[in-house]
């Protein structure tokens, strides 16, 4: 009499994904459990009721979608959580000394991480669900995300393996430091959850201490409205006078709590060269970012995350760094400016001639 053939095999599953997320080119992969504590809902609360979500208001909109997954997905079981390294060549710091020039995040330098993260994950996704098939498991199902869903990645990250949160509040891992992207795909099968990574940040606060505008009120605490990334990019309105002088040259993002993590010491720069830093973005002239017109700016940042801004709030935040970068000769680049069509842009060029030695 024939043997029955075996039956699903979780743990084998878990291997044979994390084995072709590998291969796809992720760096790091674990698998968690579809749920999320007390511990993080209340935090998640917390930071939208003392308002440093700031204009963020899909934060509260979907706050239980994002607090328990399977709110977003009644089905969902487990999730399998993705990280893709994208860490620099050298001091991701250096362009922040660069007076004339302006200093991009370092996940901003090359292609929108959206489209890059999501493009694997949908391939891994199509493995999930053909796999198991394969093992007798014809019911899986699959969801992929990268940061545009109501989806706590860190938390998730943390509990898959991935690291941990450190007091910059952004996942932490051994192996890539600061420098991970993630991504998610939520799936119905029930896969057995990855061991803590271990590390942890212990007494170190070069993270609170690095951050130019002191967005973090306590430790694994931020307050985004004081947040140099959250200013640059998800503000719409002029940036505070207050925290501008502090800014630097910091057109989009802001590196600083991630840059000074020690753990940075064991990550290896990023081999995806859609990545990679392209050259005309490393430390690019604030005089011709400040002459950029519409058509002119969306071809420049043409499949950057950077084009998800607009022009305007990008030139409001280069005629800022212009105010600060005490450099009498792009004072012509800021006054042309002055009179631009976006009021936004014409208040910040007006305080950069202020600001500037005559």
């Amino acid at each position: 009499m024939a043997a029955a053939p075996p039956g699903p095999d979780p743990a084998r599953m878990a291997a044979r994904i994390a084995g072709h997320a590998r291969d796809l080119g992720f760096d790091a992969v674990g698998f968690a459990p579809a749920r999320l504590d007390d511990a993080t809902r209340t935090r998640l609360a917390m930071f939208v009721e003392n308002g440093f979500a700031g204009s963020m208001g899909w934060m509260a909109q979907r706050m239980e979608q994002r607090g328990d997954p399977r709110m977003l997905w009644p089905e969902v079981r487990s999730v399998i959580a993705l990280g893709l390294n994208y860490a620099p060549e050298g001091d991701a710091l250096a362009t922040t000394r660069v007076p004339d020039a302006g200093n991009i995040s370092v996940y901003a330098r090359n292609r929108d991480y959206h489209d890059v993260v999501k493009g694997m994950l949908k391939h891994l996704a199509q493995f999930v669900v053909n796999e198991g098939r394969r093992q007798g498991m014809d019911d899986a199902q699959v969801k992929v995300f990268v940061d545009t869903a109501p989806v706590m990645e860190k938390p998730l990250a943390r509990n898959a393996g991935l690291g941990w949160q450190g007091k910059h509040t952004s996942l932490v891992s051994r192996r890539h430091g600061s420098w991970l992207f993630l991504g998610e795909v939520y799936t119905t099968l029930d896969l057995p959850q990855s061991a803590p990574s271990g590390g942890g940040c212990g007494s170190c606060t070069r993270c609170l201490v690095a951050c130019p505008t002191d967005a973090f009120p306590a430790p694994g605490v931020m307050d985004a409205r004081r947040c140099i990334s959250y200013l640059t990019i998800e503000n719409r309105d002029p940036i505070p006078e207050a925290l501008r002088p502090a800014m630097g040259n910091r057109i989009y993002g802001c590196d600083d709590c991630l840059a000074v993590c020690p753990w940075n010491r064991f990550a290896a720069a990023t081999n995806h060269m859609k990545l990679a830093a392209r050259d005309d973005l490393r430390a690019p002239a604030l005089r011709d970012l400040a002459a950029l017109d519409d058509a002119g700016f969306r071809a420049r940042f043409s499949g950057s995350p950077i084009k998800r801004i607009g022009r305007g709030r990008f030139v409001r935040n280069v005629a800022v760094a212009i105010g600060n970068s005490a450099q009498p000769a792009l004072r012509p680049s800021v006054a042309a400016l002055c009179g631009d069509a976006d009021p936004v842009v014409a208040d910040a060029a007006r305080w950069a001639t202020l600001r500037l030695p005559r």
